[in-house]
């Protein structure tokens, strides 16, 4: 929903927010929170009162710019215009995406978008990045489906984990029920359709997948279902950490994101047969993804200890290669069952984590989709081994590579992508640059327990 003017026809009227906003009232709710998630990929809130709605619809919330190069730890980039005291912002909430309480918090939530003083987007607002690239493909007939698999550590107040395992197992599952439960029903409440939950591998692991969305909404729903995990946590007695690695000796915590392609109702990621690759358009968008890769690794793992979470023979996808049901390629092909194919053929890309900002994230990987589409790019022959075994030679000859083991080289690789310039925009682009070089001077000395600490709490 684009901020509302008088002279606009598709705003939204004063009786209308009126309305709205007794329906609120009558279910509880008091207040709108409303969240957007910055370059350093911790997500900010603003909470106004629900009589104050039609206002900031009209007028927006004040913003500094300055928010645009905030960090992980509060700290702010110097990068111009956006590093000075002066200039603001106004902010919306999208009502389109409105969600309700439900019951556990008088809190109605709503994402939100940036705009400067004379309503025009904000070049650096990152919901704006993504609904841009959703726009660029529906411009061409495809529509895109996304999904997280969100994995996360709960912890007691002191970061114990709240299981040992084993992985998948029952007697772990029995250890966190009451929390698993409640959880999955408040998701469902706000309209996050989870598809399964089970205990991971590491302790105190857990994760949900959500279903398919269009990529704005899975975007959104991924916030969302951030905040009512720790919500629901604390109502146990538990803390949640979404960080790349938690605390010393972690397996680390993904993000993993599923994408299909859709043409007038046809799944291009759909092959003709399991141990086939897909074709036509589906394979230039795998392959546009799989060759911007390295230079997106800072958008999609862009936190210091995300690299302690990127490693070999962890299913973290720590080389640029593809393979079908390869756990270990960082581009997963998934076919799907003989009977649900042609509607759940996805790609899944497995370097994704929690530090990274998941509208950025799904925005930029649809831009090097659309940049394999636009030069015909051909999908190398796929991986269907740990990348890891191979020998340097035959690494080579196949063309595969391992990411960068640093922020920093991740960021100098970002710094030269022509990829990224096109999906994020210029301006955003710098801004990020600078967040992530900042965040690298800050923490590249910490040893992995302050290192983990420092992360632990603020996604």
């Amino acid at each position: 929903m684009v901020p509302t003017t008088e002279s606009d026809p598709h705003s939204t009227q004063p009786g209308e927010v009126a309305e709205l906003v007794a329906r609120l009232r009558v279910g509880g709710t008091r207040a709108l929170a409303m969240t957007f998630v910055d370059n350093g990929g911790v997500t900010r809130v603003r909470v106004v009162p629900l009589q104050r709605l039609e206002s900031v619809l009209r007028s927006g919330v004040g913003m500094s710019v300055a928010w645009a190069v905030a960090g992980t730890d509060d700290s702010f980039a110097v990068v111009a215009p956006f590093d000075s005291p002066t200039g603001d912002l106004r902010v919306f909430p999208d009502l389109t995406a409105l969600q309700p309480q439900d019951g556990s918090s008088p809190l109605a939530w709503a994402p939100l978008e940036q705009y400067s003083q004379e309503q025009e987007p904000f070049v650096c607002c990152q919901r704006t990045v993504l609904r841009t690239a959703v726009e660029r493909w529906r411009e061409r007939g495809i529509e895109f489906k996304a999904a997280f698999e969100v994995e996360f550590a709960l912890l007691d107040d002191e970061g114990a984990p709240a299981h040992r395992g084993p992985g998948y197992s029952a007697s772990a599952f029995l250890e966190i029920e009451p929390f698993a439960l409640a959880l999955m029903e408040a998701l469902a409440s706000h309209g996050i359709d989870v598809e399964q939950f089970h205990v991971e591998h590491g302790p105190g692991q857990l994760e949900f997948s959500c279903a398919p969305r269009d990529p704005l909404t899975a975007a959104d729903q991924l916030v969302l279902g951030r905040l009512l995990t720790r919500r629901v946590a604390a109502q146990h007695g538990f803390r949640v950490s979404f960080a790349p690695v938690p605390f010393p000796e972690a397996v680390g915590n993904g993000c993993h994101l599923h994408l299909s392609g859709w043409r007038d109702g046809v799944n291009l990621m759909r092959a003709d047969t399991p141990e086939s690759a897909p074709t036509g358009d589906g394979a230039a968008m795998i392959a546009g993804i799989l060759a911007a890769l390295p230079d997106l690794l800072a958008v999609i793992a862009p936190s210091v200890p995300s690299y302690l979470r990127l490693q070999p023979h962890h299913w973290a996808g720590a080389y640029a290669c593809w393979g079908i049901e390869n756990r270990e390629a960082a581009v997963r092909l998934v076919p799907g069952t003989r009977s649900s194919r042609s509607s759940s053929a996805n790609v899944e890309i497995k370097t994704v984590d929690g530090a990274a900002n998941p509208y950025l994230a799904v925005g930029a990987l649809l831009g090097a989709a659309l940049n394999g589409v636009e030069r015909g790019a051909s999908l190398p022959a796929p991986v269907q081994c740990d990348p890891d075994t191979m020998t340097p030679t035959e690494r080579h000859d196949a063309g595969v590579t391992r990411f960068s083991e640093t922020l920093s080289d991740a960021i100098e690789r970002l710094a030269k992508s022509d990829v990224a310039v096109a999906a994020l925009g210029p301006e955003l682009h710098q801004a990020f640059l600078g967040v992530r070089r900042q965040e690298w001077a800050t923490f590249r000395d910490h040893d992995v327990a302050a290192l983990t600490a420092a992360y632990r709490w603020r996604y």
